[in-house]
């Protein structure tokens, strides 16, 4: 972990913050997806993370948190179970101290609770127009979408959600019906 904090050079006193707090509240470190991770009995609590204008920690169960600061933060309307509470300085961090340390006791009582994240079923999305209206004139695609596993339709959901314009959005679908065909997720 200390080779890691020595790459980090724009969020590096601010990991170091975050680390201290965490390690103080038991959990296990270990570095996976590039990112110090902490966990619970091999369960993932928490990691920290740093991006271009932010730095955060990140509860996998944040969903579940109460919340009585109103600090956690969504990433996007499309993750489901983590939260994230963000930093500018070290000077944040140290200022919301106890607030984090009250949130990682309640998400480590969550995770030796057992608790689970209710996840939306894949049938509670909303599909693009787009790649409704090729479903609707295609039964064989219709079959080979609903064949694909509960993760790759959610994927290719959330790829043909995303452009702004109708345009890309059905030139993302018109790319992937091959692949849909064939049985493929996005990144098989």
């Amino acid at each position: 972990m200390d080779a890691f904090l020595k790459r980090e050079e724009k969020w590096r006193a601010e990991f170091e913050k975050l680390r201290e707090l965490l390690l103080e509240s038991g959990l296990t470190e270990e570095l996976k997806w590039g990112q110090p991770c902490y966990a619970l009995d091999d369960k993932n609590v928490a990691l920290i993370h740093g991006f271009k204008d932010y730095c955060a920690i990140l509860f996998h169960k944040g969903a579940l948190l109460k919340d009585p600061k109103d600090i956690l933060i969504q990433q996007t309307k499309n993750v489901q179970a983590a939260r994230q509470i963000r930093f500018t300085s070290v000077a944040e961090v140290t200022k919301l101290a106890k607030t984090i340390k009250a949130y990682l006791r309640e998400a480590i009582a969550i995770e030796r609770a057992g608790l689970k994240v209710e996840f939306k079923k894949t049938a509670e999305f909303e599909l693009p127009e787009e790649f409704e209206s090729k479903l609707a004139k295609s039964a064989k695609l219709k079959k080979a979408f609903a064949a694909l596993t509960p993760g790759r339709q959610r994927a290719y959901i959330f790829h043909f959600s995303q452009p702004k314009q109708s345009k890309t959005r059905a030139a993302r679908v018109e790319k992937n019906i091959p692949r849909i065909l064939e049985g493929l997720g996005l990144d098989d």
